[in-house]
């Protein structure tokens, strides 16, 4: 049975084709079109249903993380109740969730005309619900908490649940706007980051800061006194206005100047570092409590405000790293993944079975493809044309100081990249973490890069949880050793670590094993490949564009290696063997 899973129809869409029970395909929206999209995800459908080898006609059921109706009534609600005291925001708001309404219903009617002509059945599920789900079901807990969190997913910014067995029960849910969430979008907007799109910087230069208005944060989101969070409107504008959201209170109790172009780099800082810690606390509160209410150690995390790995990291600190998963995509793609399952699973009424994790299950090349991109675009290469000599290629690069853009079998699903379509290089090359900021990735200089190590060598450098298989929360580095270097490691000696299974990723496994024979560990920078401000590359033109448009020294595409400088000796004698080989 093939189950298509769709996203909600706003931003980060994404698509997913299971089929009996376990993921064969998955990509997120964006990264086909290249840009940020909204509305159904026709791009993905069509890159999941190449990828499993399958037409419209096959697929039993679409399963769609999203009921659009009931997200616009508890929307229009709540600015119904603030229209006497901001009928103008309160009718601009409005006028825009109805306007969104529209569209999303007419996606809803594109999707099940085009449905209706394989006789396919269409079935909506609670935005949140879809995020429980994928967390639950591919954790390894029979029973568990499950708490998501994110801005206003169908009207909703937080709910409990459930999760035993098969069955997903939905316990308690907070209405938006009282969201965390929502508040840090708010935060990263005003530390001069672009809200709803670079929270992930906010929360790493919350590292650098000292929590100073923690305290008023926390009478924000302790608006009523609960443990739930409840937003103390006072500290906020009327109509929840974005862009201009923080009332005169807030700029009183903080002392901070109400113009944010006049806030010093330190005052951004503690900002940062304040909301990323008061999240913190009330997040272990509230789970603790909750804890001791149901009597449920195992804790399931889902939504958006859980893509924040620094958080991720201070909640397994307290409630134990053994009692907390986080799905690899946790963020509005991955309802995809837990709308499917949960039509699997309660829709169809299949049992649960042990959780397979796949996150590389999306676009995959053969060599035929890759060569013809690089002939189309006169790129010059050499082909190595067994694994040992890709590696062997890859090695004597990587050691000679080169930055290496490395594309590989299946592209993965989420926001994080797992060693298929990666920039690699060896942190004890000189200057490497200035090239790979300045010349590569044109990004700020407090944002980390992530360390790769095989999972059987992580003991002797990291203490790490197993999210960091998927890069869901922070390693800590062991003081006796001197790997990796210090550069690289993050204030409160943490590393932001990507600890690499052989059964999940043989290719970067032996890649990372071989490093280590002649570098003092097994260790690997890795970094996502993309141009600035673009999604992870997909396909090989992707990749060529951007090896060809950044400062990336080399790239391993398939079996194909390319070089902007001379290649080193070693490469050239492979390819010496190789064409006496074809000669002969």
């Amino acid at each position: 049975m093939r189950i298509l899973g769709l996203s909600s129809f706003t931003h980060d869409g994404a698509a997913v084709i299971l089929e009996d029970g376990a993921i064969k395909a998955a990509i997120e929206n964006d990264k086909i079109a290249r840009q940020p999209t909204r509305g159904l995800p026709e791009a993905a459908i069509r890159s999941c249903l190449e990828t499993a080898e399958t037409q419209w006609n096959s697929i039993d059921l679409i399963a769609i993380a999203t009921q659009p109706l009931r997200a616009w009534g508890r929307k229009s609600l709540l600015r119904a109740k603030l229209s006497f005291s901001a009928p103008l925001a309160s009718a601009y708001y409005g006028a825009t969730e109805t306007g969104s309404l529209a569209r999303q219903l007419n996606d809803l009617r594109r999707l099940r005309r085009h449905a209706a002509g394989g006789n396919v059945k269409v079935v909506t599920s609670n935005h949140h619900l879809c995020h429980a789900a994928n967390a639950f079901y591919l954790s390894p807990f029979d029973r568990a908490l499950i708490l998501t969190a994110d801005e206003d997913g169908d009207g909703t910014s937080t709910m409990l649940a459930i999760g035993e067995g098969a069955d997903i029960r939905a316990s308690r849910s907070i209405p938006f706007p009282h969201s965390m969430a929502w508040v840090y979008s708010q935060v990263t907007d005003l530390a001069g980051f672009l809200h709803h799109r670079e929270e992930h910087k906010t929360q790493w230069f919350s590292l650098e800061g000292a929590p100073l208005y923690k305290e008023v944060f926390l009478k924000i989101l302790r608006g009523s006194g609960d443990s739930w969070p409840r937003l103390d409107y006072s500290f906020f504008n009327r109509g929840l206005a974005k862009g201009a959201a923080f009332s005169d209170k807030f700029y009183r109790e903080t002392g901070l100047p109400s113009n944010p172009a006049q806030l010093s780099d330190d005052q951004r800082k503690a900002l940062a570092s304040s909301i990323q810690d008061a999240c913190a606390e009330v997040l272990i509160g509230l789970i603790q409590g909750l804890r001791r209410k149901h009597g449920i150690e195992t804790v399931c995390l889902s939504g958006g405000l859980f893509q924040n790995t620094v958080l991720v990291s201070s909640l397994e600190k307290v409630l134990g790293s053994d009692h907390v998963f986080v799905p690899p995509a946790p963020g509005n793609a991955g309802t995809a993944v837990g709308a499917a399952l949960l039509a699997w699973h309660q829709t169809k009424g299949f049992p649960r079975t042990p959780a397979r994790v796949n996150v590389y299950c999306g676009p995959r090349f053969g060599s035929q493809q890759i060569r013809d991109v690089l002939d189309n675009c006169k790129a010059r290469y050499s082909l190595q044309n067994t694994e040992e000599r890709k590696l062997d290629a890859a090695l004597e690069l990587l050691h000679a100081g080169k930055t290496l853009g490395w594309f590989q079998n299946g592209s993965e699903f989420g926001p994080r990249a797992l060693g298929n379509r990666s920039v690699l290089a060896s942190p004890w090359t000189p200057y490497v973490k200035e090239n790979l900021n300045d010349f590569i990735k044109h990004r700020e200089w407090f944002r980390p890069f992530a360390i790769s190590i095989p999972e059987e060598d992580c003991d002797k450098y990291f203490e790490a949880s197993g999210q960091c298989r998927v890069m869901n929360s922070l390693g800590w580095s062991r003081s006796q050793t001197d790997c990796p270097p210090p550069s690289f490691l993050l204030p409160g000696n943490r590393a932001r670590l990507h600890v690499v299974e052989r059964s999940s990723n043989p290719l970067f496994w032996r890649l990372l094993k071989r490093f280590g024979e002649r570098a003092p560990a097994p260790m690997l920078l890795n970094t996502s490949f993309n141009l600035f401000g673009e999604p992870l590359v997909i396909t090989p033109r992707d990749a060529l564009r951007s090896y060809f448009c950044s400062g990336l020294d080399a790239m391993i595409i398939g079996n194909f290696v390319l070089s902007k400088s001379p290649r080193p000796a070693a490469v050239q004698k492979l390819d010496a063997a190789r064409d006496v080989a074809v000669r002969a």
